[in-house]
């Protein structure tokens, strides 16, 4: 699938602006939008919903005669959606010939529907990750494209190398995260206003660090975790005690057989699930709401994100 190909999902903010309608940020031109900037007498040509009545009822009283001005206004700027990408080695743990998740299918997928979903609503659409690109990009350094006209981002240069380094370049450090949020609010902050979308794709099986969270959501952005996790093996884990079966080192690719017994079988599974119950605890406490994806399959993410979108959706009704 491709951006082209996906379909859209609608992106609403979790609260919405305060001064601006969604989907509009206030700029430092005139336009239309629903900042006032100044005021002016009024012109022919002037719409008459421009007209500010009660000023030009006050002017025409103290110069006694109509006199009419109208209120100029801020323009309202493209709205601001960032895709941070994990490219830890975990992300690639599993191959695609195995049975199950494939995350950088699935980061793929994801990454084509909030794409689309972006260009639906004429928002601009950035990327950051901190894995290594080429020769002179090294792993820990970030990759960084700034929130730019998607056409020609996604439609070329960026959308090539993305798709040239799906499988390879998962190489990240293991606190890929952190270095992304701390990127963010100390390096471009100024490029990203209030209200951008932030959506963070990760399987996020390392430590939450909260507070480089809560210090991003300072910021105002509207923060997403996208929780990309295999269901049989880290979202819980099967009852294969007694099976010889191989164990992978995500770090270095090794490989070694291992027989769990039933108690070590049954304590991963508890881990895992106690893990993935702590991990939406935390970011619900941190007031965001997450998506969560345990398939690769286009149908699968799509619907997941959807699901997300609704959920906004009902959010914002409650909130109303």
């Amino acid at each position: 699938m491709s951006v082209a190909a996906a379909e859209p999902i609608p992106l609403y903010p979790r609260r919405r602006l305060i001064g601006s309608p969604f989907g509009g940020f206030t700029s430092l031109r005139r336009g239309e939008g629903s900042d006032i900037a100044s005021s002016r007498p009024y012109e022919p040509g002037d719409h008459v919903s421009t007209i500010d009545w009660k000023g030009s009822a006050r002017l025409s009283a103290a110069h006694g005669q109509d006199e009419f001005i109208v209120r100029q206004r801020h323009a309202e700027e493209m709205s601001r959606v960032l895709i941070v990408v994990d490219r830890r080695p975990s992300m690639a743990l599993y191959p695609r010939s195995l049975p199950w998740l494939n995350k950088p299918t699935a980061i793929a997928h994801a990454t084509d529907v909030l794409v689309a979903s972006a260009i639906n609503q004429r928002a601009l659409v950035g990327y950051l990750d901190f894995a290594s690109h080429s020769n002179a990009h090294h792993a820990g350094t970030p990759f960084w494209q700034r929130p730019r006209a998607q056409l020609g981002v996604w439609h070329g240069e960026l959308r090539e190398r993305f798709a040239e380094h799906l499988e390879g370049g998962f190489d990240a450090p293991e606190n890929t995260l952190e270095l992304a949020l701390t990127f963010l609010t100390t390096s471009v902050r100024g490029i990203l206003p209030v209200g951008t979308f932030v959506f963070v794709l990760s399987d996020f099986t390392t430590p939450l660090q909260t507070a480089s969270w809560a210090r991003a959501l300072e910021h105002g952005w509207d923060l997403v975790p996208v929780v990309i996790q295999d269901p049989t093996w880290e979202q819980s884990f099967p009852s294969i005690h007694g099976v010889l079966m191989p164990l992978a080192d995500a770090t270095n690719r090794t490989r070694r057989l291992v027989r769990l017994t039933a108690r070590q079988a049954d304590e991963r599974q508890k881990a895992n699930e106690s893990r993935l119950r702590a991990l939406l605890s935390d970011f619900a406490g941190l007031g965001l709401d997450t998506a969560l994806i345990g398939r690769g399959d286009p149908v699968h993410v799509h619907a997941a994100l959807l699901r997300w979108a609704e959920g906004r959706l009902e959010l914002r009704g409650r909130l109303a």
